[in-house]
C-alpha cells in the first residue's frame, strides 16, 4: 500500500508543477493538503514520510483518533460541514478550519478559541457554484461576512474556500474559481495581509484551480486511492 501511494503522491506532484509552469506560478506557492478521510494511520504515515505536512479530514469523529496518535507530526485541516455543535471539539483538533460557511459557525469557533485560549486560523467558504447542495456564502455575501468574522476574538482570518461546480464543464468550473479568486483580492483589502490562502482544487479540477490563483489543494483520492479500499484501522 506505501508503494502505491507515495508512487500517487509523486505523479500527483509532477502534475502540479507541470500546471504550474503553464500558468506561470510557482510550485513552492501552492500548499497541498492530503484529504485522507477513510483512509487510516498507516496511509497517513506513508505521505508524511514523503514530507506532506499537510492533511486533511472531513469528520470530526474520524479524525481525532488520529490525530491524538500522530500528534505534532502535521498540520490538520478540517475541510467538512462543521455543524456548530462541533465546534468545541474542532476547534481542540485541528489547526486550521477551511468550511466556516456561516455566521453562526464563525462564532461558535471564535467562542471555543477564547475559551481554549487558542487561536484558530479559519477560511470563509463561499458557494460560488450556486448549486444548493453546497455549503457556503453567497458570493454577493462574502464581503459583509469578512467584515464582521474579521471582528471576532481568537479567529485568524485567512483566506477563502470553494468548491468547483459538479460538471465536466471547464469553463464553469473555471469561472467558479475565478470569481472566488477575485472576491479573494477584495477580501485582502479588506482583511489585510492576514488574508492570504485561497483554497480550492480537488483530485479532478487542481489544474484548472491553479489556472486561476489557488493556493491551496485540497487531493484525496488521486493520492490514496479508492476510499472505500482502505481500512480505518491501519
Amino acid at each position: 500500500m506505501k508503494e502505491a501511494i507515495l508512487d500517487n503522491l509523486m505523479d500527483v506532484r509532477g502534475r502540479i508543477a507541470e500546471a504550474c509552469e503553464e500558468h506561470d506560478r510557482r510550485f513552492d506557492d501552492i500548499t497541498l493538503v492530503a484529504v485522507a478521510k477513510t483512509h487510516g494511520i498507516q496511509a497517513i504515515s506513508s505521505v508524511l514520510s514523503a514530507g506532506v505536512t499537510d492533511i486533511g479530514e472531513s469528520r470530526i469523529q474520524e479524525a481525532e483518533p488520529k490525530i491524538t496518535m500522530l500528534a505534532g507530526k502535521a498540520r490538520w485541516h478540517l475541510i467538512g460541514h462543521l455543524q456548530s455543535n462541533k465546534a468545541k471539539k474542532a476547534v481542540e483538533l485541528f489547526d486550521v478550519i477551511h468550511s466556516v460557511d456561516s455566521l453562526k459557525i464563525a462564532e461558535a469557533i471564535s467562542k471555543h478559541a477564547v475559551d481554549a485560549e487558542r487561536e484558530i486560523d479559519i477560511l470563509v467558504q463561499v458557494n460560488s457554484s450556486g448549486e444548493e447542495q453546497k455549503y457556503g456564502f453567497a458570493p454577493e455575501a462574502v464581503l459583509d461576512a469578512l467584515a464582521t468574522i474579521k471582528a471576532l476574538p481568537n479567529l485568524y482570518l485567512m483566506g477563502l474556500m470553494t468548491i468547483g461546480p459538479n460538471t465536466d464543464d471547464t469553463d464553469a468550473v473555471r469561472a467558479a474559481f475565478r470569481e472566488t479568486r477575485d472576491l479573494f483580492k477584495r477580501g485582502r483589502d479588506l482583511v489585510g495581509d492576514s488574508f492570504e490562502e485561497l483554497s480550492m482544487g480537488m483530485t479532478h479540477d487542481f489544474a484548472l484551480a491553479i489556472a486561476e490563483g489557488t493556493t491551496m489543494l485540497r487531493i484525496g483520492s488521486a493520492i490514496f486511492g479508492d476510499r472505500a479500499a482502505q481500512p480505518l484501522s491501519k
